[in-house]
């Protein structure tokens, strides 16, 4: 009995293990073919999950396009016909020149690529360079003189006597807000009365150009230069003259031919734009004057205290790249004796300076504090720049680089220009848009550094003009991208590096007269000091 029955256990046991195994391999199977389905089921998903998000920027920038050529070009009616035949349309660009800027509700770029966690990520790393440059500071501080402190002493200079900057502000502020204005009512109300229209015009724009002279033209160079302002504080002098005297052309220029086409009918007063609509334009970032803008509904007071943090962080960031990166280099403890081997080198040596200075003026001034005025003003349209870091020509480039000045010398220089010629000049327009860019950004520098070295004004009218005509808006490879941003390089090295020389050459190889040669030689080309 025993004997028979061991044979049977093990045959049952047998068998049962072969049952197990046979449905353990059935399941495993049917595991792998489930994970199979599950990553076919995923690379279906991931394809439809691709195609659906295609078709909806395809639908989303169709849309968007169709928006904005509404909002810019006015709705076209049915052309009429004449013997049967629909007359031409006019030409977009001459109909987009002749209807002026259109205001939108439209936030800034950089506030909407934020919103993107990879894009906010490089925010992030700027923000780790900081810090870098403030722990590098500290750790020199530390072994060259054993202390932890952080001195701004180059600060505190640079923006030096601001009783005196706040002072020459508010008289440039208090003219350009009562003279202007009232010199339009004052000329809107004889208009219309006068016998000689064009003597009456002819006149009061003289005497407001003299009044304009005087005020904001003599009076700030007279502060710049009898006080000695430090340069940040001549920076903003200047800066806002320019402000105010485009400000108050661009009231002027949108005003007066308003009055002019609307004469008033007997009994009635003629009708100008409100004083408060005035006081508004002179504070918001736009430099185009409209009676109404679009606005916000109420003001974001967290968006302004980050955005005034971030100023703050430019502004130290701004030191810390001179302080770490230009003045080491270029102070005369350490420059070695002029030659070709040292100016390519000090060239090369300023690029990464120069550069990440270039960004920060744009982060800080068109980002930043273009959108802290807006905020706090609920003005809606933002548009203060475009895409410009995409560019692959220059002409793209100054167009989208800084749309607040862009509109103004597109509307007041470059239309104005073809309107006077018949549309028939557009080269001799664009150059001498140009010319007047690069004049007032080489007279804003002579003015905030204190001495005459035409760098600027030789990159922008002489090679950007030549950029914008070669490298136009038929280029559209990447690779013009990469020429354009390697463009950017040399010249921000260039200028870094030549405006720190002569810095440096203006304190220890001081002017000996004031003759006009010596004016406007730069030191740095003739003094020769121990280093």
């Amino acid at each position: 009995m025993t004997t028979t029955e061991t044979p049977n256990g093990l045959y049952h046991r047998n068998v049962k293990s072969h049952q197990t195994e046979e449905i353990s391999s059935h399941v495993e199977g049917h595991n792998n073919l489930h994970e199979e389905e599950l990553r076919q089921w995923e690379k279906h998903a991931q394809k439809v999950k691709l195609e659906v998000l295609e078709q909806v920027q395809d639908q989303l920038s169709h849309i968007l396009d169709k928006a904005l050529n509404e909002s810019v070009q006015p709705f076209t009616q049915s052309q009429p016909k004449t013997n049967g035949k629909t007359t031409k349309k006019p030409d977009s660009r001459a109909q987009r020149m002749d209807d002026g800027k259109v205001f939108m509700d439209r936030p800034s770029l950089l506030d909407e690529l934020f919103e993107i966690s990879h894009i906010r990520t490089i925010y992030h790393m700027f923000i780790a360079v900081l810090l870098i440059f403030c722990l590098s500071t500290l750790a020199v501080d530390y072994i060259d003189e054993g202390r932890l402190v952080l001195e701004f002493d180059m600060l505190f200079f640079a923006f030096g006597k601001l009783q005196t900057v706040a002072l020459a502000w508010f008289v440039m502020f208090v003219y350009s807000l009562f003279v202007p204005y009232c010199s339009l009512v004052l000329w809107g109300s004889m208009y219309h009365r006068f016998p000689s229209k064009l003597g009456l015009s002819l006149s009061m724009g003289l005497v407001l150009s003299a009044v304009q002279y005087c005020a904001l033209g003599h009076f700030p160079i007279h502060v710049v230069v009898h006080h000695q302002l430090p340069p940040a504080s001549r920076f903003i002098v200047i800066l806002e003259q320019i402000r105010f005297l485009m400000k108050s052309y661009s009231f002027i220029r949108e005003t007066a031919p308003v009055v002019m086409k609307n004469p008033t009918k007997e009994g009635e007063s003629p009708r100008f734009p409100t004083f408060s609509s005035y006081l508004y334009f002179l504070f918001c970032p736009t430099l185009i004057y409209r009676e109404s803008y679009p606005r916000n509904n109420h003001i974001r007071w967290k968006y302004v205290g980050v955005t005034l943090g971030m100023i703050l962080g430019c502004l130290f960031y701004g030191y810390f790249i001179l302080v770490r990166l230009c003045i080491p280099v270029f102070r005369p403890a350490t420059n070695q004796p002029f030659s070709k081997r040292t100016m390519v080198l000090a060239v090369f040596h300023s690029i990464l300076p120069g550069i990440m200075l270039l960004l920060l003026c744009f982060f800080a001034f068109l980002h930043c504090w273009l959108n802290l005025f807006g905020e706090l003003l609920r003005f809606a349209d933002r548009m203060f720049y475009k895409d410009w870091w995409n560019s692959t020509s220059f002409a793209n480039y100054y167009r989208t680089w800084n749309v607040v000045v862009h509109d103004w010398l597109y509307y007041y220089g470059y239309r104005d220009f073809l309107l006077l010629s018949k549309r028939k000049c557009r080269t001799a327009a664009m150059l001498s848009v140009f010319i007047v860019s690069a004049v007032v950004h080489e007279y804003a520098l002579t003015m905030g550094f204190g001495f005459f070295y035409p760098v600027m004004f030789c990159l922008f009218a002489v090679f950007g003009v030549v950029f914008n005509f070669t490298m136009n808006d038929k280029r559209q490879s990447p690779v013009f991208n990469v020429i354009m941003w390697a463009c950017l390089f040399l010249g921000q090295g260039v200028q870094v590096c030549l405006y720190c020389q002569e810095w440096y050459a203006q304190i220890h190889c001081p002017r000996t007269g004031n003759s006009f040669l010596e004016l406007v030689t730069p030191r740095s080309w003739s003094c020769s000091y121990q280093r």
